[in-house]
């Protein structure tokens, strides 16, 4: 079941893989550094506070779905969502739309705001239709939705920028018609399903219940992986957090995809399970997407690592290249902690509806980070930010481990994790011993393919997460029929 749902799942994280690259690519090339260092910095306080404002009820949405629709509650479950998502847009639209309106900062930045604003709520409206969709296993609407989501978003922000002048408003800008376009095709679908009862105000309870410590977890997390940039910019300007922000997403993006494909998709499927086979089922589920997580994500966190100044070169604009490249290698392993932690060793605490405990780690973590923010980058600079970063997540990761195994036990694929280790390892020492060209597109061209070429081997040998029985067996099987 998990290899049929991450296929039909893939062309979405193939967008969010373009879009991400993409961003990064043509916005450092068309806003100037400071420019794309304020979009970043807005960017980042706009996530903040979606994740704060109406995460919670995301969570909720997901979680409570496969009960509601096991008691036949599914009516009285979207009416309830829909209704508190309805109240804290407007709460929103007003609290933090009366904030930008009397902030003492310049107009063009209160226009950027705003449209941050308006895309988020927008954002988070159609966040319930898509966590709906996947709990009821629709894959191939989400798909859908999701991809059009990001392509058309990304595409209006490039035309708002280039031909409306928008400069740092024209992603939000972008990003806020396309999902007012797809609420427009899919949530009347749902609300036409939606029926209000008399537990709708017990439901609602019991969704903030859920979903708030959840909630501010991902609120903590958030500002572990993000808050070191209003520090970059309070201490080194804006110019260096574009640039930090720059080698950031590309490196970051890259591996979160694979976490997110793998995550995102087993997540429910493995909620699914528990309730209604039990925790060992869910287990299977994820230890099977953990020991992929390995098999793909090690690998590609050596290979940017190794990488990284070519990687630079090629996408990121020239003025903030060089500041880029150096941090690379350490966001890749903070990248890979904090994917592992987050969709592996935190399904514990979802699952053992301990959210709570969740929260109160995170939130050490993100003190622990800012601290070291504080201290590290006056003496290293932007190297000292992603110091800050790893470190970070390596203790988080280290207590989410100690915490969840009381909670709820996760079967560990910890032999295919070494396997993986070492695999990479070997492919790390072929690519060393490759000539380096200068030019960064034939530097890649070279070592990209024979990178995949020598794991790839190294993986089928080991067989890695049972990789030889998806990929070699069925071509085996293939050949032994057209012999007969």
């Amino acid at each position: 079941m998990l290899n049929r749902h991450l296929l039909t799942y893939l062309p979405v994280y193939a967008a969010q893989i373009l879009v991400g690259f993409g961003s990064v690519v043509v916005f450092t090339r068309i806003l100037s550094p400071e420019d794309y260092g304020r979009y970043t910095l807005v960017l980042a306080g706009a996530l903040l506070i979606q994740t704060l404002v109406f995460t919670w009820l995301d969570a909720a949405v997901a979680r409570h779905h496969a009960r509601a629709t096991a008691r036949g509650r599914l009516g009285g479950h979207l009416a309830t969502a829909f209704s508190l998502y309805g109240g804290l847009a407007v709460l929103s639209l007003v609290v933090f739309g009366g904030a930008i309106a009397l902030a003492p900062v310049s107009t063009e930045l209160k226009t950027v705001c705003a449209f941050a604003l308006v895309s988020q709520v927008l954002r988070s409206a159609i966040m319930i239709a898509l966590e709906t969709r996947r709990a009821e296993g629709e894959a191939v609407r989400f798909a859908l939705l999701e991809s059009f989501i990001l392509g058309s978003g990304f595409g209006l922000g490039v035309v708002f920028i280039m031909a409306g002048g928008m400069g740092p408003a024209g992603p939000f800008a972008g990003m806020a018609l396309a999902c007012l376009v797809a609420i427009l095709i899919d949530i009347p679908v749902l609300l036409s399903k939606a029926r209000r009862d008399r537990a709708g105000a017990r439901r609602a309870v019991r969704f903030f219940a859920y979903g708030a410590p959840v909630a501010v977890s991902l609120v903590f997390e958030h500002l572990l992986s993000t808050g070191d940039r209003f520090v970059i910019a309070a201490l080194l300007g804006e110019a260096s957090t574009g640039a930090y922000a720059a080698g950031y997403g590309i490196t970051d993006r890259s591996l979160n995809i694979i976490f997110i494909w793998l995550g995102m998709t087993a997540g429910p499927l493995a909620i699914k399970a528990f309730e209604h086979e039990g925790a060992q089922a869910a287990r299977a589920v994820l230890r099977q997407a953990a020991g992929l997580m390995g098999l793909i994500a090690i690998p590609a966190a050596t290979g940017i690592a190794l990488l990284s100044e070519p990687f630079a070169r090629l996408l990121i604009a020239e003025s903030l290249a060089g500041a880029a490249a150096p941090i690379m290698p350490l966001i890749a392993l903070g990248a890979m902690l904090n994917g592992f932690m987050t969709y592996v060793f935190h399904e514990s605490f979802v699952i053992g509806r301990k959210p709570k405990v969740m929260a109160g780690l995170m939130a050490g973590s993100a003190a622990l980070n800012l601290a070291l923010n504080l201290v590290l980058i006056p003496v290293m600079g932007l190297i000292g930010a992603a110091l800050a970063t790893v470190l970070s997540y390596a203790i988080a990761l280290a207590a989410c481990v100690i915490m969840g195994r009381g909670i709820f036990r996760l079967s560990l694929p910890l032999e295919d994790w070494v396997k993986a280790g070492a695999a990479s390892t070997v492919m790390a020492a072929a690519l060393m011993a490759l000539p380096v060209p200068d030019a960064a597109f034939v530097h890649l061209a070279l070592h990209i393919p024979a990178g995949v070429l020598v794991y790839a081997a190294a993986a089928l040998t080991l067989d890695i997460a049972g990789c030889r029985s998806v990929f070699v067996m069925p071509a085996m099987r293939r050949l032994q029929w057209r012999s007969a």
